[in-house]
């Protein structure tokens, strides 16, 4: 299987990488670059320079307004915008949701949300786990009671990433109790502007705040929000799950903090010598190297697949905890570049307009929150426990 880029596939990347060179405000490179906060107009502002470029949704289809590009072509987007400085595109809607919808969603429903999505005029987040359904999502217990033309939420949502700034939030909710858990969720959409919906942010340890809780409190939701069918929403949450994961292999992520890993070891000293002319720094170095290199290879493998029509499976799993993986070891080594320097961490110098002094310089400084933040790589999107046991029972029937 021959898997190097052809002369067209060449010709795709160098049109990126003029583009999003050029393209991406300064301003936001550098904040992405050193580590530093973004604040949600970031996001926004880089999507809408995307969508003018048409480019604002590289895995939907052309007829929904996305690119139709192919899935090496989308591999080498997000590869370049990574390496330029680009902030992710927020997947929520356009990874998540858009897919959901394009497959599941109603003619109206795809009218109405798609174009949002695009422009990012509309930001979305996802409620699915709870604080006793995490890893176990089939167990989750808010619910929503038919009344009429529309459903009545009660419940509570965990970890729900950018909530305090979502204008809608794509959930999974209990309709049913009778027979299989996974029998009885439906998949609804909520404005959460809606009186009843309450967003309390949860400080993590990097003393960010993208993450909250969602409590929803007799929230009257239009049935025409339900997404497919009542209590069929477990095969809708199965399949959006399925493109989070694939989406999740972070090459790109990687390959951007192995840049700024290798700047570091050249521009941090040791004994007196550039880090990068430790031995045994080297070592460790390399074998990231390789990994990483082992990883994309992997994941152009299911490219392949993908490109001649074959679907993917639990490879998506295999993808998911190696990337998790190579970006939390990646994230321990730019610690060590730090030294000590990445102990006496200040959280304020992270974010926009602060004027103070750290330990080191903002540069090291941040390295800390970076590598606090990865910590939670490889328990979205399903654990790394969760991800070996769909492994297992796929390959080893357990």
């Amino acid at each position: 299987m021959d898997l190097r880029e052809s002369t067209q596939d060449r010709e795709f990347r160098e049109q990126v990488r003029v583009f999003v060179e050029g393209a991406l405000p300064g301003d936001i490179r550098g904040r992405v670059l050193d580590f530093k906060r973004l604040e949600r107009e970031d996001y926004v502002r880089w999507q809408r320079i995307l969508y003018e470029q048409g480019w604002g949704a590289p895995g939907w289809p052309s007829d929904h307004g996305g690119t139709g590009w192919n899935a090496l072509q989308r591999v080498v987007f997000e590869e370049e915008c990574f390496r330029a400085g680009a902030p992710r595109q927020m997947p929520f809607g356009l990874s998540m949701l858009g897919p959901v919808l394009i497959a599941f969603g109603s003619p109206t429903q795809r009218q109405r949300f798609l174009p949002g999505i695009l422009t990012m005029d509309e930001w979305w987040c996802q409620g699915y786990s709870e604080p006793g359904a995490g890893s176990d999502l089939a167990a989750l217990s808010t619910r929503a009671q038919r009344q009429a033309d529309t459903y009545v939420i009660n419940g509570q949502k965990m970890w729900t990433s950018f909530a305090h700034w979502a204008d809608w939030i794509f959930c999974l909710v209990r309709t049913r109790s009778e027979g299989k858990p996974q029998d009885g969720i439906s998949f609804l959409l909520v404005d959460m502007r809606t009186p009843g919906v309450s967003v309390k942010p949860i400080r993590t340890l990097d003393q960010g705040s993208d993450i909250c809780q969602v409590f929803f409190d007799d929230v009257v939701v239009p049935a025409k929000n339900l997404v497919g069918q009542e209590n069929q929403g477990w095969a809708i949450a199965k399949y959006l799950l399925g493109h989070e994961r694939t989406n999740m292999a972070g090459v790109g992520m990687c390959k951007r903090l192995l840049s700024r890993l290798e700047h570091f070891a050249r521009s941090e000293r040791k004994r007196g010598k550039p880090l990068m002319e430790d031995i045994r720094f080297r070592d460790r170095l390399a074998k990231l190297e390789i990994d990483l290199l082992s990883h994309e290879w992997s994941l152009l493998r299911l490219t392949s697949l993908e490109r001649s029509g074959k679907a993917i499976g639990p490879e998506a799993s295999i993808l998911k905890i190696r990337g998790s993986e190579i970006q939390q070891e990646l994230a321990a080594l730019l610690m060590e570049c730090a030294g000590p320097y990445a102990i006496p961490y200040v959280a304020q110098a992270l974010e926009p307009g602060y004027t103070g002094e750290t330990a080191g310089g903002d540069h090291l400084n941040a390295l800390a929150a970076q590598y606090f933040d990865l910590r939670k790589v490889s328990i979205y999107g399903g654990t790394s426990e969760v991800q070996k046991n769909i492994i297992a029972k796929s390959h080893l029937g357990f």
